[in-house]
């Protein structure tokens, strides 16, 4: 069973972010790290391989500057291999350009039985690529899976919903997106360290996979201006005079709580 795993690398959310004056955009020149919510689906990826007993576990990321700190961490993990696809191009770039580019990566890299996502990323939180993924390479797609077995051609997905979750049968290949939690990602070892470094990584550029348009032409749209948020006012103390419940239940019919 061959699994390709979309990860992605985002600014250390222990260093202090800032923003870029000319693009108002996050900056994104320090070394990234990868996602938490992505490594859990890198084990997951790990674990259908072992269980399938024959495969293996492919990664595919978009990062600028050709950085690879991330990267190399799910490869650390286990993962055997590795597509980077790094363009100057691709700044701006939104969740749908996003996925037409993980798409056309990985139709460049033959596909596989099953493409895996987190539900969202940590730093953007659109949710959304994932199911765009899907739909760019023809293939159903399950989302918030919680649980999943692969029996043959098909997978059952446990599929998180706010009052439990659906059972849902899937034929492959698919794609699927797997919440926090879904397994205990491991973590590298030394071994796994240094075996990472040697491991193959493929970069690709925008013209190897003949996107267009991307970027900032490609999301048709610009940040404006950012301002600061207004600071927040102080709240109003209330003394107890015997009365106090009456401008309670006031404050809170204005705010139309009750």
């Amino acid at each position: 069973m061959n699994v390709i795993v979309c990860v992605k690398q985002i600014p250390d959310p222990a260093s202090p972010g800032a923003l870029d004056p000319g693009t108002n955009t996050l900056k994104r020149d320090g070394k990234p790290i990868l996602d938490e919510s992505d490594s859990y689906g890198v084990e997951m990826a790990l674990q259908l391989v072992d269980a399938a007993g024959g495969g293996e576990v492919s990664l595919v990321s978009m990062a600028p500057n050709g950085e690879m700190t991330g990267l190399r961490t799910a490869l650390a993990m286990g993962a055997a291999k590795g597509t980077l696809v790094s363009d100057p191009a691709l700044q701006g770039s939104d969740a749908l350009t996003t996925a037409k580019v993980l798409g056309a990566a990985i139709q460049k890299m033959g596909g596989a039985d099953l493409v895996i996502a987190a539900t969202e990323s940590s730093d953007g939180y659109t949710g959304t690529v994932p199911e765009q993924l899907a739909e760019v390479l023809g293939l159903p797609s399950v989302t918030f899976a919680k649980k999943v077995v692969v029996n043959g051609g098909s997978l059952t997905v446990d599929r998180q919903t706010e009052s439990g979750y659906d059972e849902v049968t899937c034929p492959l290949p698919a794609v699927i997106s797997v919440t926090a939690g879904v397994v205990e990602p491991r973590y590298p070892s030394f071994k796994g360290i240094m075996a990472a470094k040697s491991k193959p990584v493929e970069t690709l550029t925008v013209a190897d996979l003949g996107v267009t348009p991307v970027g900032w032409a490609g999301a048709n749209q610009s940040v404006v201006s950012v301002v600061q948020a207004e600071a927040r006012a102080a709240g109003e103390i209330i003394e107890d005079d015997g009365e106090a419940f009456g401008k309670i239940v006031a404050f809170l019919e204005n705010l139309k709580v009750i």
